[in-house]
């Protein structure tokens, strides 16, 4: 899987950036967790700061376009996006560092 990035805006107001990607794939979409990892990876983000909004495969073709949310910090994340896209995107949606691991009270 080759993650390349098409474009970059900054979103001050959110502390987010907004990137648009493309990945070049032999086998089947991967998938959004192992984008997310590919492209925080390229980033040099942590995973718990992107957040995959969508992916967009051509039936038959090995190209897929994406759109992603990149924030300064998970805490960020949690405040601006829906709960189900954090589900999708496996970010707690509790408050704190422990909600990250999984632990529950």
């Amino acid at each position: 899987m080759d993650i390349s990035i098409v474009s970059e805006e900054e979103n001050p107001m959110l502390h987010r950036t907004d990137v648009t990607f493309e990945i070049t794939h032999e086998e089947a979409t991967p998938e959004r967790l192992s984008v997310r990892d590919s492209l925080a990876a390229k980033l040099n983000k942590d995973a718990k700061e992107v957040v995959i909004r969508e992916m967009n495969t051509k039936f038959g073709m090995r190209t897929t376009v994406g759109y992603a949310k990149v924030y300064e910090s998970p805490d960020f994340a949690r405040d601006v996006e829906q709960d189900h896209m954090l589900e999708r995107n496996k970010i707690s949606a509790g408050e704190g560092e422990g909600a990250d691991e999984g632990e529950e009270a």
